[in-house]
């Protein structure tokens, strides 16, 4: 995001590839000059103008590196025509565009016809819509161009394209992941080519954004719908097509559901971490199965010695967690070191004389503060270990384990963590590797051990109920009357919808962390934290 130059350099290198592998037309995904989403850095005039400066400067480059005879697409953000600012339009009338160059000319130019508004994006807010289908040549067969939500929605360039009679639709997406989009997306790309009577050829962005990940998954079929090459799924890759009287292609393996998700998760911390120029992350190793996912899928992403692991027990860890947190370590490589906190919880007791839930929270937060310590003078990311079951019903202390700089289950339901440890392990006894997370942190029921002999369960359903619950809830919307409806018991909806409601300001707290889901909270879910709205099994008067 916003390495103009550097994403400008990678054009270059890029096409150069397309280029050595014959290629005639080499597509970039949607914005690629200038990273997606940009959000308000839309609305900056100078990064509008540094933007159409680097794209006026790529037909040169493309041609002094000898490759002018291809054609090259590329995603920029681009400014209309009538940039004069007025009330219901985006400042400085930004477009989410394409260019066409060729032969050391920007040759056509087409901006996103359909903006979507709805889930993680705001394009009504930051882009001025195009009203033009864009139509080029390339070896005398006509390409027709569009981006992205174009192709979800009727009309527009896919009939365009149609009428046009072109040989291929040529889409530049930067489409986010979730559970289950590249079954979605084939069917689209499918549906669509039929549509268009035309080849779909459909390219789309690869990498973490911060909450976003964008799993590349980039495919092309032709008219019938049969795939004729797939690129893998969240890895860069040059995807080279075969257009011609029998076409052909690679297509990559696809991933199964789990290791998809984990994928996913991998890719958004690697990138957070290195885009934001750290090396090295801090976990709190508990025992417990959440933070020891998220210690595993960070070394997967960094490498062991980037990882940090630290115990921090209380007069009420058990003995068999503190050996759980050390065995993982031991089992994937990564620095380990044990700070008792029982001295500093003391301190504060002597000063404060706390008790209860505040006693508990203290436990917490003298966690907090010892990881953010660590990392202000050592120089780590902190990695919160939360899931997203437990972020619903507020179930986590703001300062204590809420801590950190990204969280990699925040958009992972409890069951989800349980079901991903138990594929890490198995692909790892499968590749004939020590299996990173010790099977007691997966079999033993989950407890913050805050106070003597604690459990979950204690204060909530058992997950699997939980979940079952908050899916429909937080993924679905479905209200209470609709969850007693399908069966679900009326004190077990109205508990954990009052939980759920009530924990709206401790997410707006929480850090940022990889989406993977239809519904993440942050920017997919947006409630207000002050509201006397409640939901209820039935009516009350």
């Amino acid at each position: 995001m916003g390495d103009i130059s550097g994403n400008a350099d990678l054009v270059v290198t890029w096409a150069k590839q397309a280029h050595l592998a014959g290629a005639h037309l080499v597509a970039f995904p949607e914005m690629f000059l200038t990273g997606y989403p940009v959000e308000d850095l839309a609305l900056r005039r100078s990064f509008i103008e540094a933007s159409k400066a680097t794209l006026r400067g790529l037909p040169e480059r493309l041609n002094a590196a000898g490759l002018g005879d291809l054609v090259v697409v590329v995603g920029y953000l681009d400014s209309a025509h009538d940039t004069e600012d007025r009330m219901g339009r985006p400042r400085h009338s930004p477009q989410n565009a394409a260019a066409v160059i060729h032969r050391g000319e920007v040759t056509a130019q087409y901006a996103k016809h359909h903006l979507p508004n709805y889930g993680v994006f705001d394009e009504y807010r930051y882009f001025v819509p195009g009203t033009e289908p864009c139509l080029f040549a390339v070896n005398e067969h006509t390409v027709a161009l569009a981006i992205c939500e174009d192709l979800w929605q009727e009309g527009g360039p896919v009939a365009w394209a149609r009428e046009a009679k072109a040989d291929v639709l040529l889409v530049i997406n930067g489409s986010p992941y979730e559970r289950n989009k590249d079954d979605v997306r084939l069917e689209l790309c499918a549906r669509r080519a039929a549509e268009a009577a035309a080849t779909l050829a459909y390219v789309n962005l690869v990498g973490g954004q911060d909450e976003l990940v964008f799993d590349g998954d980039s495919l092309v079929v032709d008219a019938s719908g049969h795939v004729i090459a797939r690129a893998p799924q969240f890895s860069e890759a040059l995807l080279v097509a075969d257009l011609g009287p029998a076409p052909s292609g690679t297509q990559a393996e696809r991933l199964s559901d789990d290791e998809e998700i984990y994928q996913a998760l991998v890719l958004g911390v690697r990138d957070y971490v290195t885009k934001n120029s750290m090396s090295s992350v801090a976990i709190g190793l508990s025992g417990g199965i959440d933070s020891a996912l998220t210690a595993a899928i960070a070394v997967d992403a960094l490498g062991s010695d980037s990882v940090h692991g630290v115990a921090m027990p209380s007069k009420y860890s058990s003995q068999h967690s503190q050996d759980d947190a050390a065995d993982m370590a031991a089992r994937t490589g990564m620095h380990f070191r044990s700070v008792p906190i029982a001295g500093v919880v003391n301190a504060f007791q002597t000063e404060l004389e706390l008790s209860g839930i505040a006693e508990e929270n203290l436990q917490a937060r003298v966690r907090g503060t010892t990881l953010m310590g660590i990392s202000n003078q050592e120089g780590h990311l902190v990695l919160a270990t939360g899931n997203k079951s437990e972020l619903s019903v507020g179930y986590s202390t703001l300062y204590g384990d809420a801590v950190g700089a990204y969280a990699p289950l925040k958009d992972v339901l409890k069951t989800v963590v349980w079901r991903l440890a138990r594929w890490r392990n198995e692909q790892a006894i499968a590749q004939g590797q020590t299996p990173p997370i010790p099977p007691n942190s997966i079999e033993k029921p989950p407890s913050a051990e805050l106070r003597p002999d604690q459990l979950d369960t204690d204060v909530l359903p058992p997950y699997e109920v939980l979940d079952d619950v908050l899916d429909d809830y937080v993924e679905q919307d479905h209200g209470a009357s609709d969850l007693v409806a399908t069966g679900f018991d009326e004190a077990l909806v109205d508990m954990v919808l009052r939980l759920t409601d009530r924990a709206e300001f401790k997410r707006r707290q929480y850090p940022p962390g990889p989406k993977i889901s239809f519904k993440a909270f942050g920017r997919d879910r947006r409630l207000p934290i002050t509201s006397k709205w409640r939901e209820f099994p039935t009516p009350k008067n």
